[in-house]
């Protein structure tokens, strides 16, 4: 399969560094696509199905795309972007060379056309992704060929397998379960996927199909946590359910701890430098000391083999154990950078580190913990208030499903805490005194100000919570935005 669509890709005249599309949710079809592409030395261009579609054909158009692969569930989607791709060479459904060979119902020239495998170097791109855009416009990110060893050598010394794995793809493939599921096939593993991340769909096949590993983003685990059949299914095949991508609540990871038995994996990285810059353990989760493990559970880990993670304040200066600063990064995941973006190059390369943009500290043990992203960080009545240390204390009570924490405008303070509120189902907004649990946890200048409860908190397609669209609802037509 993989073969054909390498040859398809070549009869078209794609060849090595033309970017390609799959229009598809997870499915082993559209995974052999993304193999092809790389097979025929071109670049993937990851297309989530869940964004707006006129989001992914104005990324298509940008990258000059010049194959669109489509699953035809999302015929009509890919026909529209396609209409606007004057680059585009190759159109054509999955199912059109999956099934047999290419368009036509013939071989496609099978014989007289060799087996395609370009060898591309480590400073080639393999890959450009859009950012999450969580707190900011998206931006484009080059992944190297050398990137993705990296990756791949990290995830294979830190989770070795002695018998072929059991991968679930859950969530989409265009991000952290794609990487996951590229270094699982390296050492034979068996792939499943699912087009979405419903919850019981995934507790179903986690017991039938036996499997090993997993990548949840919090949000995900936070769903499944909150059925009330959640101790009826097996577990034990798992070794790891890896969760990554936003901060977890330490009382919801004890949850499902107690659920899914030792097996709770911290990955910590992100777009431009993919998964692994810090790793914790299902043995590190597991303390015996309970003062101890509740900080623990709080930390994304220590850094991995192959990444140099530190802490640096505003002139470059590296940080001693315990002092707050951005965490950065040296290490061969670092990004190639931002396509056709020299001034965003810039910032986030300075002093020769990879800025992530996220606020922590190190502890004495080597263990990073995560105080907050830059940008979310709230300067109230000139105080600097962290909003996950807020969410903490919001997730850690029984009702809360799940919260995001932001700083609104106020003309006393500059900015006053405001926390956005998903209650657990059939839980009564009327029923729970928050701000008083927050004051016992918190004390009164980091209890919100202002507290309101949403039935859904807006999310990323990949399950992030979108502070900016929330902090957009009170910002609007404000002067600035600090």
């Amino acid at each position: 399969m993989t073969h054909h669509g390498a040859r398809a890709l070549h009869l078209a005249g794609v060849g090595p560094g033309d970017r390609v599309a799959i229009y598809s949710a997870n499915g082993a079809a559209a995974f052999a696509a993304v193999l092809a592409t790389f097979r025929a030395g071109c670049v993937w261009l990851p297309v989530n199905t869940r964004n707006p579609s006129q989001e992914n054909t104005e990324f298509l158009r940008k990258h000059e795309c010049a194959a669109l692969f489509f699953d035809r569930r999302f015929e009509l989607d890919a026909s529209l972007a396609a209409d606007t791709l004057p680059s585009l060479k190759k159109f054509a459904a999955l199912d059109d060379w999956t099934g047999q060979y290419l368009p036509g119902g013939h071989d496609g020239g099978r014989e007289a056309s060799p087996d395609v495998d370009i060898n591309r170097g480590g400073d080639h791109v393999a890959i450009i992704k859009s950012t999450g855009g969580t707190t900011g416009k998206p931006k484009s990110v080059m992944i190297t060929h050398r990137n993705m060893s990296a990756m791949i050598a990290n995830f294979l010394a830190l989770m070795p397998y002695s018998a072929p794995p059991v991968n679930l793809v859950a969530v989409p493939m265009t991000h952290g379960a794609g990487n996951i599921a590229l270094a699982l096939l390296a050492v034979g593993g068996t792939l499943v996927f699912l087009d979405r991340a419903d919850p019981e769909r995934i507790l179903r096949a986690i017991e039938s199909e036996r499997v090993t590993t997993l990548f949840l983003p919090p949000t995900v685990i936070y769903a499944l946590l909150a059925r009330p059949d959640i101790r009826s299914y097996d577990y034990s095949s798992l070794r790891h359910l890896i969760y990554s991508a936003a901060p977890m609540s330490a009382d919801k990871l004890r949850e499902a701890i107690g659920v899914f038995g030792p097996v709770m994996t911290q990955a910590y990285g992100q777009t431009e430098a993919p998964l692994l810059c810090t790793f914790m353990s299902p043995q590190e989760h597991m303390l015996t000391d309970e003062a101890a493990l509740k900080r623990r559970l709080t930390s994304c880990g220590r850094q991995t083999p192959f990444a140099r993670v530190e802490i640096l304040d505003e002139d470059g200066k590296l940080l001693n154990p315990n002092e707050v600063g951005e965490i950065v990064v040296r290490s061969d995941l670092v990004m190639a950078g931002y396509y056709d973006n020299a001034e965003e190059n810039e910032k986030v390369s300075r002093f020769g580190w990879h800025h992530t943009g996220d606020v922590g500290l190190r502890d004495d043990d080597g263990y990073i913990y995560i105080v907050d992203r830059k940008k979310d960080m709230i300067i109230s009545g000139g105080f600097n208030i962290y909003p996950s240390e807020i969410e903490q204390v919001l997730w850690s009570h029984p009702g809360v499903q799940d919260c995001a924490v932001i700083g609104v405008p106020d003309p006393k303070w500059g900015e006053a805490v405001m926390a956005i509120v998903e209650l657990k189902p059939g839980v009564d907004a009327d029923g729970i005194d928050l701000p008083q649990f927050c004051r016992q946890h918190l004390g009164s200048m980091k209890t919100p100000k202002k507290i309101e409860f949403w039935p859904e908190l807006p999310r990323s397609p990949v399950g992030k919570v979108l502070k900016k669209d929330i902090r957009e609802r009170f910002w609007q037509g404000q002067p600035r935005r600090v």
